[in-house]
């Protein structure tokens, strides 16, 4: 078990159950997707005020954050770099199974389960972005 740090549990404080819920369950599957990809330990954060994953080995992946907004309330936002193809890759994987941009960000719905095949799906590409940059 990985213990979350207060910065994350302070931020989350003010989520309605339901995203809570939904952003630990995704936290989980990225620390074991991330411990399975052989990836290193995950560094955890807070970017822009959203709690966010990384691998903690440079050069390996890229960062995956999470957020609920009041602006979507019925929804757990992803976000991933938006200079790369992962949410076009993840479009195609999982069409139409969430709402999906394109180019940064992924919506999950707060009042169907989290789809956890897509959530690992989605951590491993992230977090193995740049290692399978190089071997395309």
């Amino acid at each position: 078990m990985h213990p979350i740090g207060p910065d994350i549990l302070n931020t989350i404080a003010a989520w309605p159950p339901s995203a809570q819920q939904h952003l630990l369950s995704a936290r989980a599957i990225a620390f074991e997707t991330a411990e399975t990809a052989s990836n290193g330990p995950l560094s955890e954060s807070l970017k822009w005020g959203q709690p966010a994953w990384r691998p903690s080995r440079p050069r390996t992946g890229s960062t995956l954050r999470l957020n609920w907004s009041p602006d979507w309330p019925g929804q757990l936002l992803a976000y991933v770099d938006c200079k790369t193809d992962l949410a076009s890759q993840m479009s195609t994987r999982f069409p139409q199974q969430f709402g999906n941009d394109g180019r940064r960000s992924l919506a999950f719905d707060l009042d169907v389960p989290l789809p956890q095949d897509a959530i690992a799906q989605l951590a491993h590409l992230t977090f193995t972005y740049h290692r399978q940059k190089l071997s395309r």
